[in-house]
């Protein structure tokens, strides 16, 4: 395990972005990100655009989806690596606070690693399946 917790190899860095995501360990998240990291949130999700540093990107998005969502998880299941850039197939899942309603919902991220650091991130996500859970 202590051979995984350093590696900079790409898949093992976005795995233990995904660790540190769904045990809320921020700071873990953080060390993970490069410092001009740009991760992007699909266009049409409620969070969408383009969040900048690691502070930028746990306070843009993952704290507030930890205030809008109960149990928001991303469920990484299948990796495709080749050199710095890492797809993973993943789905959501959580509750909305608001409405109650859950979601489960397929995913697609794309990272590239760098130097053993997340430089970039793309969201691809049904955002319709996402915003029907937010509405009452």
């Amino acid at each position: 395990m202590a051979e995984f917790a350093t590696s900079t190899a790409p898949a093992d860095v976005v795995r233990r972005q995904y660790l540190a995501s769904a045990t809320g360990d921020l700071e873990a998240l953080r060390a993970t990100l490069a410092p001009d990291v740009e991760w992007t949130e699909m266009a049409g999700f409620p969070l969408a655009g383009t969040y900048r540093t690691p502070d930028g990107v746990t306070a843009g998005v993952m704290e507030k989806l930890g205030q809008a969502w109960d149990g928001w998880t991303a469920h990484d299941d299948t990796y495709v690596v080749d050199g710095e850039n890492v797809v993973v197939l993943a789905r959501y899942t959580a509750t909305n606070k608001e409405t109650g309603k859950p979601i489960d919902v397929r995913v697609a991220h794309h990272f590239v690693v760098r130097a053993g650091r997340i430089v970039r991130f793309e969201q691809f996500v049904d955002t319709a399946l996402v915003r029907d859970a937010m509405t009452v």
